[in-house]
Order: C-alpha cells, then structure tokens, then sequence
C-alpha cells in the first residue's frame, strides 16, 4: 500500500521559514506528477505548487517568488522550502502525486501556522 508521509510543518513568525517534505512509502511503479496543495479554514482546498517527473514547476501566484518546490526522483520525494512566510500563508498543507497511470494520492496533511 503507497502511503505518503509529510513532515516539517509548524508554527512560524511572519518573515520566517519552513521546509515541508514529503517522502512516497511502499512500492509505486512510476510517478508523474508530485505537488503541494493547502487548504485554510473555512476555504477551499487550493494548489500550491507542482513539480512534473521532468522538473518543470507550477506555482500558485501567491506563493510565487517565495516558495520553491522540488523532487528527487530517485527517493521518491518531493519538498517544499516556504521563504517570506504570511500570516495568509497559514493551512493544512497535503502532499499530492499522481501515477503514471493515473492515480492520485493525498498525504495526511501537515499544519503551517504562521503568526506572532
């Protein structure tokens, strides 16, 4: 069974940083896609930030500029090192990947609170 585990959220001052990471468990034939999404109180859950198998990113337009994802292939995981942080920038952050069939698989969610 293909679990996806998170680690690296918390609680943060406005200004500062945080490094999500999220590492594929258990035996997967390929991965297409890897990506970041976060979902806030009361709204809809929303893309953060994408990365293909071949490197290319996608960023939501807020996060542009301050977030930066990225992946390693050969360990499956896939991380991402949040600059700059917002109070707005505080969600539920999910790991998300998708097969190369076409599978989408969520993580469990880590918290990113970021306040003073």
């Amino acid at each position: 069974q293909v679990q996806l585990v998170e680690s690296g959220g918390g609680l943060v001052q406005p200004g500062g940083s945080l490094r999500l990471s999220c590492a594929v468990s258990g035996s997967i034939f390929s991965i297409n896609a890897m990506g970041w999404y976060r979902q806030a109180p009361g709204k809809q859950r929303e893309l953060v930030a994408t990365i293909t198998s071949g490197g290319s990113t996608n960023y939501a337009e807020s996060v542009k500029g301050r977030f930066t994802i990225s992946r390693d292939n050969a360990k499956n995981t896939v991380l991402l090192q949040m600059n700059s942080l917002k109070p707005e920038d505080t969600a539920v952050y999910y790991c998300r990947i998708r097969t190369v069939p076409g599978d989408i698989i969520w993580g469990q969610g880590t918290q990113v609170t970021v306040s003073s």
